[in-house]
């Protein structure tokens, strides 16, 4: 996947954005909004990329909140959709301390 193409995805129209309901879900529990989704996807990086998930390629991104905290997001894309699928704060249980690196990777 390539940020750029999702970066352009997401300023094209509001058709081209769907959300699942999960991320809403954990977006709420996890007291994220929407703008910190948005700003992540704007200045972020991808860092793993899952091209054989079903029903589309995915990839995790790493970025900024508006606040200027990391975040993660998961999202995937059809090429003419992007697809919102979770959102969450890393940590180092999961992640090296750059909060890039999977451990154990």
């Amino acid at each position: 996947m390539d940020i750029k193409q999702l970066q352009r995805l997401y300023n094209i129209s509001d058709s081209n954005i769907k959300w699942a309901k999960h991320c809403f879900e954990r977006m709420q529990e996890r007291d994220i909004s929407i703008n910190d989704v948005e700003s992540c996807l704007q200045t972020g990086e991808i860092i793993e990329d899952y091209p054989d998930d079903f029903p589309h390629p995915s990839c995790l991104i790493f970025g900024y909140t508006k606040k200027n905290k990391i975040l993660h997001i998961v999202v995937g894309s059809n090429g003419d959709t992007i697809f919102f699928i979770t959102a969450y704060y890393p940590n180092t249980d999961k992640f090296e301390m750059d909060l890039k690196t999977r451990k154990g990777r």
